[in-house]
């Protein structure tokens, strides 16, 4: 996987995962996350391992994060994208999310997928839109997974 390493001063997106502060994420995703509450921390770490993790930071402060799930060749998840709340407003998020879409290892494919409650308006910045025929798709979710995992 081709590591990036940008930088807008003050901030710097990298993913390149040994600079990603675990306790931090575990922290953000498992308190504050509408969509994973509870995350254990292993269940994350696991999450991260076998993803293409994207940090943002503001010196050595972790103040982002997003993860894709792809094969590279046909589609991509993008998922737990956030910026902490006392960094938005900055024009992190959109940064963040070009960032992801220009990654040369996402170029060419087929489809695109995410979930979201609540930042529609941002991702319509980058092109996406509702499903199209949602009577096609099917999921099969366990809204309290995490809280009966141990």
């Amino acid at each position: 996987m081709t590591e990036i390493n940008i930088y807008k001063a003050p901030y710097a997106i990298s993913t390149d995962k040994t600079k990603l502060k675990i306790n931090d994420l575990h922290q953000f995703l498992s308190t504050k996350a509408y969509w994973c509450l509870n995350i254990p921390k292993t269940t994350l770490q696991n999450a991260i391992d076998h993803s293409l993790c994207f940090g943002v930071y503001d010196g050595e402060e972790q103040i982002g994060f997003a993860r894709v799930i792809s094969d590279f060749s046909t589609i991509a998840y993008l998922g737990d994208v956030y910026v902490l709340e006392h960094y938005r407003g900055r024009g992190i998020s959109k940064w963040l999310m070009e960032t992801i879409m220009s990654h040369p290892d996402l170029q060419g494919l087929r489809r695109w997928i995410l979930l979201t409650g609540d930042a529609h308006e941002l991702y319509r910045k980058f092109g996406w839109t509702d499903i199209a025929d949602p009577a096609k798709w099917m999921e099969l979710h366990d809204k309290n997974v995490y809280s009966t995992q141990r």
